[in-house]
């Protein structure tokens, strides 16, 4: 899932890089309740989208310290920055940090949590979000938002990769029965309260579960490895044909759905496996436009052709559009399942038992308060019928909001379905841009 970096940094940005472009409330869907966020008087085409902060945030350095802020660096704790992963903010010597590198080699971004001597040095400081890497928007090194993120150091470095993680038994070392490595039963141990300034599970309680991936329908929605690199939830919705988001498969401008789909990891004899080879995207999709901007969101989906039938063998869930079937005021009531392999849960398919769409919005996207995180991106929403599943929306990415949570989006079935037969059937394939047969419904 691609996040959004709040819209309230956008002055210093634009002061910081010396952009005249005004500020703008975030266009798109508002949570129910949400209270209204005042329209700009300029044209939309000056405004600064949040995805272009994020884009700014990653290509200019817009962090210094304030000036004769903060501690000063530590003479206790020595090292160097020679880790590949130094000075990226988030701290990585093992046992503190991430583990990525070899202790004392992640000097700039450690020494602060060493010693104990967390500070304000960040300049989005006191700004109400947390800044840190990891679960804020990573703006901030580590250790320099300590007044925003203070309530929730707690979480830091910690994640649900037990075996037993969302069983409601603490498992860690120490504080626990042991059964679990340390730090890896965070919900259990520490609760699953999530303050509101957290990028993931912004609606305040980790409401996830581990789904069971020996039955269906969970045995059908695996992980696509990429060759290009990264991962992204996929879902069988027919014997060689899977779901996903368009975001997965392109970058750069460029497009290359190459991977290997692997699903029913807990199924008897082991998980099944086949090769990506083909795809088909919305006529529409845009890399560039999606990353700088909202309103194409609803274009964030893939069809992709695996090399093996695995649905002849475990099954494949069904598709509808449930806006179109059952209307808005129903679509909300609908209880929706859904299933992804989330960055802070290892291995295991996590998701979401009966949550909801909170609104939907005419650009082919829905905002919904499932628990939903990086590494979702392309993981299924499904309704249900007695036992037979159908997906009705694929997940996208987050939204900033302003004046409340994180907004989570979703792009819905309604976009792809009528490109579906087609596809299935081979008449369309990566080159194509058209649905060949007639009397095909055109996407919204």
């Amino acid at each position: 899932m691609r996040h959004h970096i709040r819209i309230a940094v956008l002055a210093l940005l634009a002061s910081g890089l010396g952009l005249s472009a005004p500020l703008a409330a975030q266009d798109g869907p508002v949570l129910a309740g949400a209270p209204p966020v005042e329209a700009s008087a300029e044209p939309a085409s000056e405004r600064l989208t949040s995805r272009e902060i994020g884009n700014w945030l990653r290509q200019v350095d817009v962090k210094p310290p304030k000036p004769g802020g903060g501690a000063a660096p530590s003479t206790r704790y020595t090292g160097n920055d020679t880790c590949q992963w130094a000075n990226d903010g988030e701290c990585d010597d093992p046992g503190i940090g991430t583990g990525a590198c070899q202790v004392g080699t992640d000097y700039s971004d450690c020494w602060r949590i060493v010693e104990g001597v967390e500070d304000n040095t960040c300049r989005w400081a006191n700004d109400g979000e947390c800044d840190e890497p990891g679960f804020g928007t990573g703006a901030c090194t580590q250790g320099t938002d300590l007044a925003d993120c203070g309530a929730i150091i707690e979480l830091r470095f910690r994640n649900d990769s037990c075996e037993t993680a969302f069983d409601g038994v603490c498992s860690e070392p120490g504080i626990g029965d042991g059964r679990c490595a340390e730090r890896s039963d965070r919900a259990d141990c520490i609760g699953r309260e999530r303050p509101l300034t957290i990028n993931d599970h912004y609606f305040g309680h980790d409401d996830r579960v581990f789904h069971d991936t020996s039955v269906f329908p969970w045995n059908v929605v695996g992980q696509v490895d990429f060759d290009s690199g990264g991962a992204c939830t996929a879902t069988l919705i027919g014997p060689d044909i899977l779901i996903t988001a368009s975001h997965c498969i392109n970058g750069d401008g460029r497009t290359d759905s190459r991977g290997v789909f692997q699903t029913a990891y807990d199924r008897p004899g082991g998980p099944l496996s086949a090769r990506v080879i083909d795809h088909f995207i919305d006529p529409d999709w845009d890399d560039q436009r999606f990353s700088s901007g909202d309103e194409i969101d609803g274009t964030d989906w893939a069809l992709l052709r695996i090399d093996q039938r695995l649905g002849d063998t475990l099954g494949h869930v069904g598709v509808r559009g449930l806006v179109d079937t059952e209307g808005r005021r129903g679509a909300m009531q609908a209880d929706l399942y859904q299933g992804g392999y989330s960055w802070d849960t290892g291995a295991h398919l996590s998701g979401n038992i009966g949550c909801h769409m909170v609104e939907i919005a005419n650009d082919n996207t829905m905002a919904h308060d499932c628990d939903t995180t990086r590494g979702d991106s392309g993981s299924p929403f499904m309704v249900r019928e007695g036992n037979e599943y159908f997906v009705v929306a694929t997940d996208s990415n987050f939204r900033s909001n302003p004046r409340g949570p994180m907004i989570y989006i979703a792009a819905r079935s309604e976009r792809w379905i009528p490109y579906l037969e087609d596809f299935a059937a081979g008449r369309l394939t990566n080159t194509t841009q058209r649905p060949a047969s007639g009397g095909v419904k055109p996407p919204k």
